[in-house]
């Protein structure tokens, strides 16, 4: 079912030609793997059997628990999609917000994406081929190089008159915060009820209420002030020994982002 009102995603093409690709070679576990996983999309209503002329191959992506992650390749439809240049909050602007604060509430929107339907006009582009046939996505998936803001719209618009005053919003995460301590409590049902069932329905959210730190975007933050996660220090610390390009642009990349 539409599990919010508030936003569809669009995926335009212009007069492109489909683009079509041919699934990846994949193992017996691997197969097993994606038969599993689109048997719980297809229970939950994200995906549908598809007669698509468009198609992008499965990839299987190893968490660090040694799961696995269903993805689509969808680097070619990407490629011919107009983008959507609506923005996100920038990091430091929204670490700026936070100064001052005393006690934080997170909400992490479990499977936010999945939250948002797909335009009816434009689902046959998101579908995908698998050992056991083609199917298309009703619910926005990951891996679309609009999706990011089309959930930022979404939140911006769920959240608009408390966003940068008692609250914020990056993607799926969503920190409110106050000076006082007996204020943070009634600001959360505050924001909450912005997320009302008909419009946006909050699956299980993953939520920490009053806390007098947080980690957000990378950074802990406190009454004292903002410094780096002290797990991303660690992370660079103890960075293995650069032994090729690839290392060096690695650890470029995670030391640039403080």
């Amino acid at each position: 079912r539409l599990r919010t009102s508030v936003v569809s995603h669009r995926i335009v093409t212009g007069d492109a030609r489909p683009i079509r690709r041919w699934q990846y070679r994949v193992s017996t576990q691997e197969r097993a793997i994606i038969q599993r996983e689109v048997n719980k999309m297809l229970h939950k209503g994200i995906i549908e059997p598809s007669s698509s002329p468009w198609s992008s191959p499965v990839v299987l992506v190893k968490k660090k628990d040694n799961s696995w992650r269903f993805c689509v390749d969808y680097r070619h439809l990407n490629h011919i999609t107009k983008k959507d240049v609506y923005p996100l909050p920038r990091i430091d602007d929204a670490l700026d917000c936070l100064h001052g604060a005393k006690y934080f509430s997170s909400i992490d929107l479990r499977s936010g994406y999945w939250q948002i339907a797909v335009d009816d006009k434009d689902r046959e582009k998101t579908a995908f081929v698998t050992p056991d046939g083609l199917y298309q996505f009703k619910m926005m998936p990951f891996g679309l190089c609009n999706a990011p803001a089309t959930f930022e719209r979404m939140m911006d618009s769920l959240l608009r008159g408390m966003k940068w005053t008692i609250c914020l919003c990056y993607l799926d995460d969503v920190i409110v915060f106050r000076l006082l301590s007996t204020t943070i409590l009634p600001v959360c049902p505050q924001c909450l009820m912005f997320f009302d069932v008909p419009t946006c329905n909050l699956t299980r959210p993953n939520a920490a209420l009053g806390n007098a730190k947080i980690c957000v975007l990378g950074h802990l933050v406190n009454a004292v002030g903002v410094q780096p996660d002290p797990a991303k220090v660690r992370a660079v610390r103890d960075f293995p020994t650069l032994r090729s390009a690839k290392d060096v642009r690695s650890f470029l990349g995670l030391c640039s982002y403080f």
